[in-house]
């Protein structure tokens, strides 16, 4: 009598991020032996990271507008956001006891705003379900068609049915995402290089700029190339930081100038009238907060960026609402909160198996898409491991 055991299909899932985890509950629940290997530690460690800032889940808005933040990738992810959208992604955080809401963007948060509670409870149920997961394993590439890990055990070989590969991109390498298997799928696998996205801009600040360095622009609009956003601006020793800036941070890799408006609810001539109001003796400066209730930090910035400021009104208040940033370009990619490139979706079939290697698939930021930062990288790591594992348990059990 053949037992249960000796039919069960292998699956291996390389990477335990959001994606990661995913695949493996899916191809747990289709009835598969699920190990997850991982190099660090410990699991999910950029998930807890995201978790610091409230973990933002997704994002409740029209599905278009919340395609039409993946640009160029839009189209290859369209079914598989659509098969796992914000309604489940908040449906199946709930379903791990985690209260969630939404706030005034649409953003969706865990009410305890932070990561843990839900990893932990994930995590217990990945282990009820019997996935595996073995901790400071390095893949390493294929012996014939063998996965090679280094271990603390030294090198180990498993041979699964199907294999799901969600390593991540390449910013964060202390975190987990290294970028390294590229070097093991460059052979035969297309692949657009990485570059940083959701990144800071890099400044080199006067003397003058250092007592407001960990104060916000609130309040502003920038905009590089296509791209605009309306928020805040952290000012750190190193430059820009935050979501408004991470929004416009794709123009200025592709060459775009930086301009930030630092009124965005008032026109040019709105503020042309104001300027033109008798100043008696105060400076410039003292005149603009008092007469435009403009904040000392937006001045700093005003001067640093625009020094000697024009006395003609509406050249002034042009400057106000369109002030060229001069800067030092993207912080390090290791330092962006997520990155562009990876495998090409054309390497990939619409289940996202490998087209030069069969049984074996893509989840997660290892795909060639970016996003913005408000719920979008999230909701699509944890939507394309769930496209990914329920395919591949498909496949395997078809083969």
């Amino acid at each position: 009598m053949t037992t249960v055991a000796q039919t069960q299909k292998q699956a291996v899932v390389i990477g335990a991020g959001p994606a990661g985890l995913m695949a493996a509950e899916m191809l747990s629940e289709a009835g598969m032996s699920v190990t997850v290997c991982d190099h660090k530690p410990s699991v999910g460690r950029k998930f807890l990271m995201a978790g610091k800032s409230g973990l933002n889940l997704t994002k409740v808005e029209p599905h278009d507008t919340f395609m039409n933040a993946f640009t160029n990738a839009k189209d290859p992810l369209a079914p598989i956001i659509s098969a796992f959208d914000g309604d489940a992604v908040q449906a199946w955080g709930t379903g791990l006891g985690q209260e969630v809401f939404t706030g005034s963007t649409g953003r969706v948060f865990p009410t305890v705003m932070k990561a843990s509670p839900l990893l932990r409870a994930w995590l217990v149920r990945l282990s009820q379900a019997g996935v595996q997961m073995n901790t400071r394993w390095r893949w390493t590439g294929w012996d014939d068609d063998k996965l090679v890990f280094d271990t603390p055990e030294g090198t180990q070989m498993l041979q699964p049915d199907v294999t799901v590969l969600a390593m991540g991109g390449a910013s964060w390498a202390r975190l987990g995402s290294t970028g390294e298997w590229a070097k093991v799928l460059a052979s035969d696998t297309p692949f657009t290089p990485f570059a940083p996205a959701n990144a800071g801009i890099a400044m080199e600040w006067s003397s003058h700029m250092a007592a407001h360095f960990g104060t916000a622009l609130k309040g502003i609009a920038l905009k590089s190339g296509t791209y605009r956003s309306r928020g805040e601006a952290m000012i750190s020793r190193h430059g820009f930081e935050g979501g408004g800036v991470y929004t416009v941070s794709r123009g200025v890799r592709e060459g775009h100038p930086l301009m930030l408006d630092l009124l965005p609810d008032q026109t040019v001539e709105a503020l042309t009238a104001k300027l033109d109001q008798p100043r008696g003796k105060m400076s410039t400066a003292n005149f603009m907060r008092k007469a435009l209730k403009l904040e000392p930090v937006k001045i700093a910035v005003l001067q640093e960026m625009a020094r000697p400021l024009p006395q003609d009104s509406k050249k002034l208040a042009r400057l106000l609402k369109a002030l060229p940033v001069k800067h030092e370009g993207l912080r390090p990619m290791d330092q962006a909160i997520s990155t562009a490139g990876g495998v090409k979706f054309d390497a990939v079939d619409d289940t996202l198996m490998l087209r030069g290697r069969p049984g074996v698939f893509v989840a997660g930021e290892m795909l060639d898409w970016e996003a913005p930062t408000g719920g979008y990288l999230i909701s699509a790591c944890l939507a394309t491991g769930r496209w990914a594992g329920q395919h591949a348990a498909a496949w395997a059990q078809k083969d």
